[in-house]
Order: structure tokens, then C-alpha cells, then sequence
């Protein structure tokens, strides 16, 4: 006998079960392949929480107010420099400020804010150790613990030219030091100038038989730091020493003035006599009194090369101008650390033209843009104290109004 159950399904019955079968499986798959994605969505969310969270707190660390030369805007604003910061927790925010105000502009913030936490900036960064020295005389006043370092540096020099380097060789103003590399005698530079000699009265002065004055230009004495360390290093060339009384500050102020005013118009801004020793050339500036950090960061930007006569003098001596972070706050003084010692800083830094504690990186930097720099500075003064340089500022404004 056949049972119910073991008579064949009709065909039509078969292909509705098999269409049943497939949905079932393709609702499975469907509801397989959602949970599986959830799930590794889920987990991929789960990894990338940490990161989201470090990078959200370091974007939530209060950025550090400081006040900085126009020297340092540059690297500052760098975003290889905001980066390494921002990553230490010390992301900072920076004012350009000149140096001479910015004493003033902290004296006045204390004042306003009734103590050392009253808007004063959590970091001064200057160029030179007499406006340092000022900034740190008003923290002292206001009661401000005010910590220094100087982790960059930059010698003064004079940009100049081949054909005028070979006239002051000839006439024993300078001597070759390097390729296109001088020492520039700066006692006899300063008799020549003192004497009103002229280029075409010199030796061999073919390539430059100009009939105007030997000089050195310079930015404004009355607004601009470099110009004030050319009269610091003038006045040593004068009188055979550093100044260091009111009366012989007045004296050299008043002999060399016509150094200044012979000049003509002087640009006040840091680069203006830089620019004029780039773009007009030899017959503007056969000499001009920069920071060395000029002419570098220009040879390393690739988009400018070195002209093949142009050369570089160190006065002997120079003044090496430093720049000086003072920071009043415990973040800002990490600052201070991170750029002392962190190599990638520091590196950038030279990229600018600043040189750093590790003399052979400065000119290992230096060396493909074929500008010739001096390794080491042997021969270094200090400028007057700011008080004296203070004084000699005052004559020659004087003077230069008569």
C-alpha cells in the first residue's frame, strides 16, 4: 500500500518549495552580510576613537600668546613648526611686535591687568639682548618671573660685491677668507668713511670709479635694531673698545653721525636695505649692513639663486645678534625646551637663515646654495649696554635733524 505522504509532490508544487527555499536563503545572507558590516563598522569606530581623541585634545590645549620680531614671523608661521607644536600640546599664537616695544607692551599689560597674569603674553621672543634685556627689566618691575634662552643666533655681516671686494682687498680693508667669502677690518673701514673717501680715490678702483662716498648703508639708527648694532660696531672701530660711559657714548655718536646722514633716505623696515642690495644692485648698496640670516634664507629659498659675484663679509670683529625667548609661563618654557633641543626645529630654523647651537648643520644647510659663510665667529664683541646705545641713539637723532 502507498502512503499519503510517500506519493510524489506534483512538479508545480517542487518549484514553489524551491522558490521559498532560495528567498529563506537570500533573507539569511542579506541579514549576514548587514550584521557582519555593523560589526566591522563598529570595530573600525572602536580603533579610530583613541586617535580622534588625542587629536581632539590637542586642538583643545589653549593656544600661548607671544610677541616676536619680524625676524621670527616667518618661522612661526610655518606650519611644519605649528605641527611639532600643536602635537606637544604647545600650540602657540604669535603677535609680530618691534623689538624696542615690546617692554613697553608688557609694562603696560601688567599695569592693566593688576598683576604678573594681567594679558601679559606667555612668551617675548626679540631680536638682540638689549631689547632682552629691557623686556626683562619691566617682567622684574612687574613682578614677572621671566626666564631666558637664546637658542638662535645670527652674526651681523655686510652683503657686498665681488668687483668692490677686490677694490677694499687692494686698499687693505678686507681680505679673503673663503670663496666669495671677506673679513671686512672694520678700524680702517671706519677711517676711510671718517676721511670722506671716495670709491674712485681708492687703488684699483676701475670696476667702481664712482665719484660718491665710501659707506655702509644701513636701515633707519632711529627704528631699526641692525642699524643700532652698526653703530655699536662703529664706535668700537673708533675708539679701540667697547663704550662704556655717557660721555664717550655722546662723543662717538656725535663723530659718527655723518656716517648716517651721508646715507640719504634710510628704509625703517628690517629688509628694506636688504631688498635694495638685491634689486638694484652694486651701484645702490656696494655695501650693506644685514643679518646674516638674510642672504641665507634667501640662498636656501630655491626660487632665488646667489648671484655669481655676490659676496659676504664678516667685520672683525662682528657682533653676533641673539635671539632671546623670554618666556612667563610654565608652557612657554617648554617652548624654550623644544626649541633648544628638538632637531626638527631646529633644522627648520636654518632653513630661515638662523643659525642653532650645532654649527656644522648650519653649514652643511649652507653649502649646496654656493654662498660662502664663515663656520665658526672667532672675533665677537657686545654691543654697549642700553642704557649707553640709548644715549648714542639720541644724539645722532639729534643730529640728523640739524
Amino acid at each position: 500500500m502507498i502512503r499519503p505522504h510517500d506519493r510524489a509532490m506534483p512538479p508545480s508544487d517542487l518549484m514553489q518549495a524551491g522558490k521559498r527555499l532560495l528567498a529563506t536563503v537570500l533573507v539569511l545572507a542579506l541579514f549576514g552580510g548587514a550584521l557582519w558590516y555593523a560589526t566591522q563598522e563598529h570595530q573600525g569606530q572602536q580603533l579610530q576613537r583613541p586617535e580622534a581623541q588625542e587629536r581632539g585634545a590637542v586642538d583643545s590645549v589653549t593656544e600661548m600668546s607671544g610677541l616676536v620680531s619680524v625676524d621670527l614671523e616667518p618661522f612661526f608661521a610655518d606650519v611644519r613648526v605649528q605641527k611639532i607644536l600643536r602635537e606637544r600640546k604647545l600650540p602657540v599664537r604669535v603677535t609680530r611686535v618691534g623689538s624696542r616695544d615690546m617692554a613697553a607692551q608688557l609694562a603696560a599689560a601688567a599695569m592693566r591687568g593688576g598683576g604678573p597674569a594681567g594679558g601679559v603674553a606667555d612668551f617675548y621672543f626679540p631680536a638682540g639682548v638689549l631689547a632682552a634685556n629691557q623686556i626683562a627689566d619691566e617682567a622684574r618691575k612687574a613682578g614677572i618671573n621671566a626666564t631666558q634662552t637664546a637658542p638662535f643666533n645670527s652674526p651681523m655681516v655686510v652683503a657686498s660685491w665681488q668687483p668692490i671686494a677686490a677694490i677694499l682687498v687692494a686698499n687693505g680693508i678686507a681680505r679673503p677668507s673663503g670663496e666669495r667669502l671677506y673679513a671686512l677690518n672694520m678700524e680702517r673701514l671706519v677711517a676711510a668713511m671718517l676721511a670722506r673717501k671716495r670709491w674712485s680715490e681708492l687703488k684699483a678702483a676701475e670696476a667702481f670709479a664712482v665719484n660718491r662716498g665710501v659707506l655702509v648703508s644701513t636701515t633707519d639708527v632711529r627704528k631699526s635694531n641692525s642699524a643700532v648694532m652698526y653703530l655699536a660696531l662703529a664706535s668700537h672701530a673708533l675708539l679701540g673698545e667697547v663704550v662704556t660711559d655717557r660721555a664717550s657714548a655722546s662723543a662717538a655718536a656725535e663723530k659718527l653721525a655723518g656716517l648716517f646722514k651721508r646715507q640719504g633716505y634710510q628704509e625703517n623696515y628690517v629688509n628694506g636695505n636688504f631688498d635694495d642690495y638685491l634689486q638694484i644692485g652694486m651701484g645702490k648698496a656696494p655695501l650693506a649692513f644685514i643679518y646674516e640670516y638674510q642672504i641665507v634664507g634667501h640662498a636656501l629659498n630655491r626660487s632665488k639663486a646667489i648671484q655669481p659675484d655676490m659676496v659676504l663679509m664678516y667685520p672683525e670683529p662682528t657682533i653676533v645678534n641673539k635671539f632671546v625667548l623670554l618666556a612667563t609661563s610654565a608652557r612657554a618654557r617648554a617652548v624654550q625646551a623644544e626649541l633648544a633641543g628638538n632637531p626638527e626645529l631646529q633644522r627648520i630654523a636654518v632653513e630661515y637663515g638662523l643659525r642653532v647651537a650645532d654649527p656644522a648643520l648650519f653649514t652643511a644647510a649652507v653649502k649646496p646654495s654656493g654662498l660662502g659663510v664663515q663656520e665658526r665667529i672667532s672675533q665677537v664683541i657686545d654691543p654697549p649696554a642700553y642704557e649707553l646705545m640709548s644715549e648714542m641713539v639720541e644724539v645722532l637723532t639729534r643730529e640728523m635733524a640739524k
